[in-house]
């Protein structure tokens, strides 16, 4: 049987899932799970966020897609609507800003900053790795990304 992208994305949430401890450790203090597959009505037509978490701390939703092959501009596109949906269906008005994260193989950075708005601030893009990463490179990832959320929890 030929496997197809969408099964190495559900064997990678899978993954994730069996692990949702070490998980929700590594994304960082305050995260929640929520839901896997999370369906979303728009008029007739649904869609499935892969997986969603709150953060308790940044007080906001956390969608997270998957994505096994390189990232494209309508893998943005999906997440952004995602992140809208919460924003205007989910969201109170207490609550900060949805973020999106899109976790894939492969990235063209250029395709981001041309997809994205100049101003974003909570669509997050990056590769993920098969292998662990160096120290250095552990630690310069996670220091830009902290960096970033804490940017989006400040402005409100």
């Amino acid at each position: 049987m030929e496997r197809k992208a969408s099964y190495y994305e559900k064997d990678l949430e899978s993954a994730i899932l069996t692990h949702i401890q070490q998980f929700l450790l590594e994304l960082g203090n305050g995260f929640t799970f929520v839901a896997r597959q999370k369906g979303l009505l728009v008029e007739d037509d649904e869609y499935y966020a892969d997986l969603v978490f709150y953060n308790r701390l940044l007080r906001c939703f956390v969608v997270i897609e998957l994505k096994t092959g390189k990232l494209t501009h309508q893998d943005l596109g999906q997440l952004q609507m995602y992140v809208n949906y919460y924003d205007r269906t989910e969201k109170r008005p207490d609550e900060n800003p949805t973020i999106g994260i899109l976790l894939c193989a492969a990235k063209n950075d250029t395709a981001v900053k041309m997809t994205l708005p100049q101003d974003n601030q909570t669509i997050l893009a990056s590769e993920y790795r098969l292998y662990l990463p160096s120290s250095e490179e552990f630690i310069r990832e996670v220091n830009e990304v902290k960096n970033l959320v804490r940017g989006v929890g400040e402005d409100n």
